[in-house]
């Protein structure tokens, strides 16, 4: 019986390796970090790059994780799956909390919005289902981004843009609101895609705890977030609960 590839190993572990940190890596970090020679670790990087499963920063030449890989990790849960085993969910997340709730998953350097329950009210609505929101000034969009589920620099997308004075533009800012959405778990825009308006979005995990997707409830700023703009721990508790509800019904374990 024949063993294992070392080299296809040796891919996994880097693949793997990039997978699991929240920035960028260099050569030698890579290297060392999987006790490989620079030369070894580098003709595999260089391989992976090729197939577009690695993509290397121009101006640092550091590496993350490439579209292709992460076209693969989406096609791993068909949308129509995500979207059946969350209908339910949103529908009472939309009426227990009375704001529009939105599902989205990455889709080429955007969100996709996949579902969409307007909100509980009379006011004129707009169907946003195939709409694409941008990653960066979308709750939908840096949650996807924080756990990995949608490439920060997509090739082809020309980004960040600002769309009004509170969009995070700067990798520092941007590193840093990512950074905070993974320890507390779920994420946030206020008035940074349109003015006015906020949301707040919580990941969807599938088997094995890879997020598939987010989702989302939006609404005007003053309903979402308190005085001071800080969105409403009650919102927050609701979305979490849906959030970990439809992750339950597509086999994640608990978290």
């Amino acid at each position: 019986m024949a063993g294992v590839v070392q080299s296809i190993e040796r891919a996994a572990a880097i693949l793997r390796l990039l997978a699991g940190g929240p920035r960028r890596l260099g050569l030698g970090e890579v290297a060392s970090s999987l006790g490989l020679a620079k030369g070894t670790a580098h003709g595999i990087l260089r391989t992976l790059q090729h197939v577009d499963f690695v993509e290397q920063d121009e101006a640092t030449g550091k590496y993350q994780l490439g579209a292709a890989l992460l076209h693969l990790g989406t096609s791993y849960l068909d949308v129509n799956e995500l979207r059946s085993r969350s209908i339910n969910w949103a529908d009472a997340l939309a009426a227990r909390s009375g704001e529009a709730v939105r599902l989205g998953t990455s889709l080429e350097g955007r969100v996709l919005i996949v579902h969409h329950v307007f909100r509980p009210d009379d006011t004129l609505q707009t169907l946003d289902v195939g709409a694409l929101l941008p990653l960066h000034a979308s709750s939908l969009g840096k949650v996807l981004l924080a756990f990995g589920a949608a490439v920060s620099d997509p090739p082809g997308v020309d980004w960040p843009d600002a769309y009004t004075r509170h969009t995070l533009v700067s990798r520092a800012e941007l590193d840093r609101a990512l950074a905070e959405i993974r320890d507390q778990g779920w994420g946030a825009e206020v008035q940074e895609m349109s003015m006015g308006e906020a949301g707040i979005a919580a990941p969807i995990r599938a088997q094995g705890g890879l997020v598939v997707g987010a989702i989302g409830l939006s609404g005007a700023a003053e309903r979402i977030c308190d005085p001071r703009g800080r969105p409403l721990p009650t919102l927050v508790a609701l979305l979490r609960e849906a959030a970990r509800a439809i992750s339950r019904d597509l086999g994640a374990g608990r978290w």
